[in-house]
């Protein structure tokens, strides 16, 4: 994990890789919590023994599910010593580029684009955030993550 001492330092990061995060195992059990939480039962995801005659050969994580870990991947890679709070503040751009197969490892890669000073001592930040799984060359998600930090 990384640690940044101020919202400034970090400001000055613009335009760098910031962090990596920790490796996250995608469970079955998580994908079904996920299907539960939001109501997207589809097979692809759920069924396990029609998964696997289906064309990923596994159950596979919703999408959302790998965008919903944004939070989890920041967590575990980065620490801003002097934020007294954050929010989400949105998504600019989103693209699922590969499935992510029940047991998959992922992390990501938090490359700062832009930190803009707002009210009440905070800056708007956007993250682009790279997801890999492990064992693959090409990224299985890829998106801009905007949230507002302050100290």
């Amino acid at each position: 994990m990384k640690t940044i001492n101020t919202l400034q330092e970090l400001a000055a990061m613009v335009g760098q890789a910031v962090a990596t995060s920790d490796w996250i195992t995608v469970t079955q059990e998580a994908v079904n919590q996920f299907a539960e939480a939001t109501g997207d039962h589809q097979w692809i995801h759920v069924d396990v023994e029609r998964a696997k005659a289906g064309p990923f050969g596994a159950p596979i994580a919703h999408g959302f599910l790998t965008l919903s870990l944004i939070p989890k991947f920041f967590d575990s890679a980065l620490h801003i010593a002097d934020v007294r709070m954050g929010v989400n503040y949105g998504l600019n751009r989103v693209r699922f580029m590969g499935p992510v197969p029940v047991g998959s490892r992922l992390r990501a890669s938090l490359t700062l684009l832009k930190a803009e000073a707002i009210e009440n001592h905070g800056f708007q930040l956007t993250w682009e955030v790279t997801t890999e799984r492990e064992g693959t060359a090409k990224p299985v998600c890829i998106a801009e993550s905007i949230s507002r930090l302050y100290a």
